[in-house]
């Protein structure tokens, strides 16, 4: 039958060995340009947030309670607010250097790929 072949060349597919191509090399390579830039975006507005979540908590007493927590609380709050505010600025500077690195070789590969059809 027709479908003990299609299955047949399904199972061999698996265990041929894969060819990699160079369309997945070019994504491989845009993700690592892009990845460095995501990872601290992430991370450093994640701390920034959770700066500013403490800042507010002891400026409504909600941790502790009195003028002087008050005070440091507002101060905290508002390193947390300018942790944020600076977070997409560093991830568009990361992002045009990781860019910048792998340029070139994304370029070459997208030009052999465009070349080849």
């Amino acid at each position: 039958m027709d479908i003990d072949k299609i299955y047949a060349e399904q199972i061999a597919n698996e265990y041929a060995p894969k060819q990699t191509s160079k369309v997945i090399a070019l994504k491989k390579l845009d993700k690592k340009a892009k990845t460095p830039a995501n990872v601290f975006a992430y991370i450093f507005g994640v701390i920034a947030t959770l700066i500013l979540g403490v800042g507010m908590c002891l400026a409504m007493e909600v941790i502790a309670s009195g003028i002087v927590w008050q005070v440091v609380g507002s101060i905290i709050g508002v390193l947390g607010i300018v942790g944020m505010s600076v977070n997409y600025p560093i991830y568009k500077k990361i992002l045009a250097n990781s860019k910048n690195k792998y340029a070139q070789d994304i370029i070459n590969l997208a030009n052999e790929i465009t070349n080849q059809e």
